[in-house]
């Protein structure tokens, strides 16, 4: 002990320690615990919680392959130290990463075996390195490991947006859903990557920081995450309930559709939705304001993009405009009142949330509206 005291200070061996632990404990936690500590409200997705008990095992066990280099003086041994641990980092902790992020998209299950598959050249590479004792084609590696990494990249910006458009055509409140603040782990993560390339005094201290707030900031976005895989299983039952057998029943479903259908959504809306306020529903989705109507979940899809709108900007539109009407009712009957309950009674469990959707649709903020209502 006293050996490793003397090569990285007493500091460090106790950030190492802690990260560790924190780590490992996190991982317990996202096993064994079923209800959410961080937001019990919430039921976060089954899947995403043990691909992440997984990450923390990993990050856990990687402070443990990785304590042989602070012991070792010869370089040949401490190189070939080194190379094991970035073996075990690509076989574990880097596909991992790329995997709880992937998680979070739940618009459709993605296959995640290629994400494995990519990290086969970085394992054999290091291997050979630590067998051959040379970094001769580490410049090799590390233009695959960039690649690879900007490829994701732009994989991962283009399944967000996707998922964020899927959220915006079938969930009226966007709340407990989006996961755009995902991409802090990306940010992270490359950063980190490229201090383990500099070889700088600090690194392996930043390293032990941005573990440990890599694990607090999942904890808390796996567990503010709602589960959406049973109204995701809702949407693709209703799709293929709404697929035509052969070319033939497809041509008369499309008939049906833009001689039936269509025509009929729009009084249906207002008879249905409008009129009953079934718009103030928090947690209303596509698919139940579809079986309502009596028409396919598709359907309305396709009516609201015929519209040039989604169903989360129709819906807003509708609880924004209801709160407008009760605001000036209450203030003519002079009833106490706060923007805050006028929004919840709109159908908002969040005011941040309303607060946005109010000026998309207004182009102004609450209380600037209110002024103007005033004066």
């Amino acid at each position: 002990m006293h050996e490793l005291l003397d090569h990285i200070g007493l500091i460090y061996v106790m950030l190492y320690g802690a990260s560790a632990m924190l780590a490992l404990v996190a991982s317990v936690y996202m096993l064994l615990r079923r209800a959410n500590a961080v937001a019990p409200e919430i039921t976060s997705p089954v899947r995403l919680r043990r691909w992440t008990a997984a990450l923390f095992a990993s990050m856990a066990l990687s402070h443990l392959w990785y304590l042989p280099t602070y012991y070792f003086d010869a370089s040949d041994s401490n190189f070939l130290a080194f190379a094991i641990g970035g073996m075990l980092d690509f076989m574990t902790v880097v596909p991992l990463v790329i995997a709880v992020l992937m998680t979070m998209l739940q618009d459709r299950r993605r296959k995640l075996w290629p994400v494995f598959a990519l990290m086969v050249p970085l394992v054999v590479g290091l291997a050979v390195c630590g067998i051959n004792n040379s970094t001769a084609i580490f410049p090799y590696l590390y233009a695959y490991y960039l690649l690879m990494g900007l490829g994701w990249l732009i994989y991962m910006i283009y399944a967000t947006r996707q998922y964020g458009r899927w959220l915006r055509d079938n969930y009226a409140d966007l709340e407990h859903k989006e996961v755009w603040q995902s991409f802090i782990i990306v940010a992270l993560t490359l950063v980190v990557l490229i201090l383990y390339a500099s070889e700088q005094q600090f690194t392996p201290y930043i390293t032990q920081f941005n573990g440990i707030f890599m694990v607090c900031y999942l904890v808390w976005r796996v567990e503010t995450l709602s589960d959406l895989s049973l109204a995701a299983q809702a949407d693709e039952t209703a799709d293929e309930d709404g697929e035509p057998e052969d070319e033939a029943q497809a041509q008369e479903q499309g008939q049906h559709a833009n001689g039936f259908v269509f025509d009929r959504i729009e009084p249906l809306l207002q008879r249905l939705c409008i009129e009953t306020q079934l718009y103030v529903q928090p947690d209303l989705t596509i698919t139940q304001l579809a079986h309502t109507l009596g028409t396919n979940r598709s359907y309305l899809s396709r009516y609201f993009s015929i519209q040039n709108t989604t169903y989360n900007a129709y819906i807003n539109g509708l609880r924004v405009e209801h709160f407008c009407r009760i605001y000036r009712e209450s203030v003519a009957n002079r009833r106490v009142f706060t923007a805050k309950q006028l929004a919840f009674e709109s159908g908002y469990r969040s005011y941040t949330t309303f607060s946005y959707a109010f000026k998309q649709q207004k182009g102004l903020t609450v209380s600037a509206w209110m002024r103007e209502e005033g004066e």
